[in-house]
């Protein structure tokens, strides 16, 4: 029964490098996907107030449309 507990132990051992590596791969491929996300939202921030600063709106108008109070100027 000795015999076969050490061919399990080294599966076992194996298995728990390769799930590490998979984390590895896991956490740096996330911090990828983070790092893109923050891109993206710099990206649409600079957007939006590159918009605004071209809006014939005045701050209080952009604040209360966005807040969903906007008033209609008809």
């Amino acid at each position: 029964m000795a015999r076969r507990s050490v061919p399990i132990e080294e599966k076992i051992e194996s298995q728990k490098e390769a799930v590490s590596k998979a984390k590895d791969r896991y956490e740096n491929e996330l911090d990828k996907l983070e790092k893109l996300m923050q891109k993206r939202d710099e990206l649409r921030s600079k957007e939006l107030m590159e918009a605004f600063a071209r809006s014939e709106r005045s701050f209080e108008e952009v604040m209360r449309f966005l807040s969903g109070n906007e008033v209609d100027d008809e």
